[in-house]
């Protein structure tokens, strides 16, 4: 009997979140690590996004997490062009209407942000901003994530998304993953790490 296997991704910038494409661009088979046959991603990061994507053989695993009774918390950090005022923040807070398909609006839940300190702890990835532009961080923590929703937020509210980072789902996190690496971990620990 096969046992599921179970996978903490950094996934670097510029990397799409699958193994194949047609198109020419980094993929997962590209990273550096022996992923058994039948890895797949739970849920997606844009190729412009970094930060946990979680891998598994497990074909279940993307049901409980997305279509579970209970909400999951996904915390991103984000860097934005200039900076946050605080009815921006209180609006990003209560939920603003993003573009949805077939030309529809959507309006995004409640959730929390802060603006927080530029974090010392991020990795080094190649952006450098002109010195006379200013930008904030923010700590968006979500119940949901549909339609490229943090960088739609934020740009609903006139601020470009420089950089965007998914830090954690619920307890699992990249805070001691490098980018491109692959931390495993037993079935246990993800399933209580994600309270299925």
């Amino acid at each position: 009997m096969n046992v599921d296997r179970y996978f903490l991704l950094n996934k670097p910038m510029n990397m799409v979140s699958q193994f194949v494409s047609t198109h020419k661009v980094q993929l997962l088979s590209d990273i550096d690590f022996n992923f058994p046959e039948g890895t797949h991603a739970i849920g997606r990061l844009d190729q412009m996004s970094e930060g946990l994507l979680l891998l598994t053989t497990n074909k279940k695993v993307t049901k409980l997490l997305f279509q579970g009774v209970r909400p999951h918390v996904r915390t991103y950090l984000v860097q934005v062009k200039n900076k946050v005022s605080n009815a921006t923040l209180q609006n990003l807070q209560n939920g603003v209407d993003i573009s949805a398909p077939n030309g529809s609006t959507y309006t995004t839940s409640p959730c929390k942000v802060d603006i927080i300190e530029p974090p010392t702890n991020l990795w080094e990835n190649g952006i450098v901003l002109h010195e006379n532009q200013q930008s904030d961080w923010l700590r968006i923590e979500l119940t949901e994530g549909k339609f490229h929703q943090v960088r739609k937020m934020v740009a609903t509210m006139h601020h470009r998304c420089i950089r965007l980072v998914r830090w954690s789902i619920e307890d699992l996190t990249v805070e001691s993953i490098l980018p491109g690496q692959v931390q495993e971990v037993d079935e246990t620990y993800f399933f209580k790490a994600l309270n299925l």
